[in-house]
């Protein structure tokens, strides 16, 4: 049984504090610059049990009235159609369907940012799609002299020469799809204008990790490296802290780097010593008080290492990261003591596929797959491939049976509706592939559910899926992913090809 370890109550209380207490330090407008997902933050819910991933919104929804949010996002993710991984869309994408989230969360973003926008015709189509539909959208240019000459920096030629954004609100929240989105940027460019026109503003940042106040080596902070080993993030003591108040306070080691610079950026603005003495001085960060299970989060953690070990052993294999990244994730899992067969699921899916293959069972040109899943009550069921279906198709049929009490030798689509599928993908769409993928298995369980109600007994079940774990011993095809996705599992995956294939519809 799963183990509530983060108590998202007492986590809310606190944080809406100290943003508020952040506030009222400075001359009505602070500029808050938000990292980290502000809706659908999965990988702090696996860290942290407990952690409502939308617990952020609920943050926001009571800040509304006090805050205004822009949304950054870097014309060059734009060009290259850089992928949100957790969601398979584009960040263009995730930002338009962020607007439409927050807009149902009652909260409207006050302006889109295309940061360090040279022109790129993707960027600028997107930013023509924006505001035709009545989005207000601005360009800032990469900050000239940035980041060694800050007399250039702190300039009309630098962050002067960037349009200023008129905002109401004492907060302004200035978040991003992603790492590198510029939001400190169009923070100290608001900030710049501000002291130009003799507001004496401020700036602080939000961070959910690493958590500042637990340990260096805690399973949770090395999971935040886990996560951005293609960053080559690092935690680390923040030396500054500790020589300013002789504390102990973890930081990463970007924002340890960029510390000295920022520093001397402020005071330049300002004309005044620092408001921070150190990187964590700039935080308003509370995730650490949300914890009431250490044993419960550090498990959590070491299983969330190991499944960014399984996704980067696969974007290595697609081509998107480089050896040294899986290198790394591979580090991170043996410092913290674990093996890729810890994950419970992956030992049982490897063993699905070994007893497929002494049964001759062949399917899909004779690559064995299999697949698994954890249920809440630690029990795993297992699938496999076959004429008929993929083998994540026949994991969820095969769970949602027993989850439902329904014999195994029952089927929960007649063969004809599966072969009426098959001959479609066949004899007309052309398909070379005719088994169904889990997104085609959904949609044949759904019509059959409107006339066989053991179907419909078992299609109900699929909601108790949602935070299963799952592993495949083999990267799933697009229907598959979507389907799992939409499910809401844990999904990892061995960093091997289901077909031979290249090119897989």
């Amino acid at each position: 049984m799963k183990t509530t370890g983060f108590d998202n109550d007492r986590y809310l209380a606190e944080q809406t504090a100290a943003i508020f207490e952040r506030v009222k330090q400075f001359d009505g407008k602070l500029y808050l610059e938000f990292g980290g997902k502000i809706l659908f933050d999965y990988h702090a819910s696996r860290v942290l049990p407990g952690f409502d991933p939308n617990v952020k919104m609920r943050l926001l929804q009571k800040l509304k009235d006090r805050a205004d949010i822009i949304m950054c996002i870097y014309a060059g993710d734009i060009e290259r159609k850089k992928i949100r991984a957790d969601f398979g869309i584009t960040y263009d994408t995730d930002v338009q369907k962020q607007i439409d989230d927050f807009r149902e969360w009652g909260l409207e973003i006050r302006a889109v940012v295309i940061t360090r926008f040279e022109g790129q015709p993707a960027a600028v189509m997107f930013k023509n799609k924006l505001e035709r539909r009545g989005i207000r959208v601005y360009t800032h240019r990469f900050t000239k002299g940035y980041p060694t000459d800050v007399d250039t920096i702190v300039s009309d030629e630098g962050y002067g020469a960037n349009e200023y954004i008129e905002t109401e609100k004492p907060l302004v929240v200035v978040t991003g799809p992603g790492p590198g989105s510029g939001k400190l940027a169009t923070c100290l460019t608001l900030f710049y204008h501000d002291y130009r026109k003799g507001r004496r503003s401020g700036y602080a940042k939000f961070e959910t990790f690493p958590i500042w106040n637990i340990p260096l080596k805690h399973p949770v902070n090395v999971a935040y490296e886990a996560a951005t080993a293609d960053l080559r993030d690092v935690n680390m003591i923040d030396p500054f802290h500790l020589e300013a108040y002789g504390k102990t306070a973890i930081n990463y080691n970007r924002d340890v780097e960029a510390f000295p610079l920022l520093k001397r950026i402020l005071e330049k603005i300002t004309g005044s010593a620092s408001m921070y003495s150190s990187p964590t001085d700039m935080g308003v960060n509370c995730a650490g008080s949300g914890i009431i299970d250490d044993a419960a989060v550090k498990y959590a953690a070491k299983q969330e290492i190991i499944r960014r070990f399984f996704r980067y052993s696969c974007e290595y294999a697609m081509g998107f990261v480089d050896k040294e990244t899986v290198d790394r994730a591979k580090m991170i899992m043996d410092e913290v003591g674990m093996k890729a067969d810890d994950r419970p699921v992956v030992r049982a899916a490897h063993e699905a596929a070994l007893s497929a293959q002494k049964q001759e069972d062949k399917g899909n040109e004779g690559i064995f797959c299999a697949a698994a899943i954890e249920l809440p009550d630690g029990g795993i069921v297992t699938g496999k491939n076959s004429p008929l279906m993929h083998a994540s198709s026949s994991l969820i049929f095969n769970v949602i049976k027993k989850l439902a009490g329904i014999p195994e030798t029952l089927h929960l689509l007649s063969p004809a509706i599966i072969e009426s599928i098959r001959s479609l993908k066949r004899d007309i769409l052309a398909s070379k592939a005719v088994s169904l993928d889990l997104e085609e298995a959904l949609i044949a369980l759904a019509i059959s559910a409107a006339t066989n109600p053991t179907a419909m007994l078992a299609m109900e079940k699929l909601k108790l899926l949602s935070g299963c774990e799952v592993h495949l011993t083999h990267i799933p095809t697009p229907g598959d992913e979507a389907g799992l996705r939409r499910l809401g599992v844990n999904l990892t995956s061995d960093p091997n090809f289901s077909t031979k294939n290249l090119f897989v519809s």
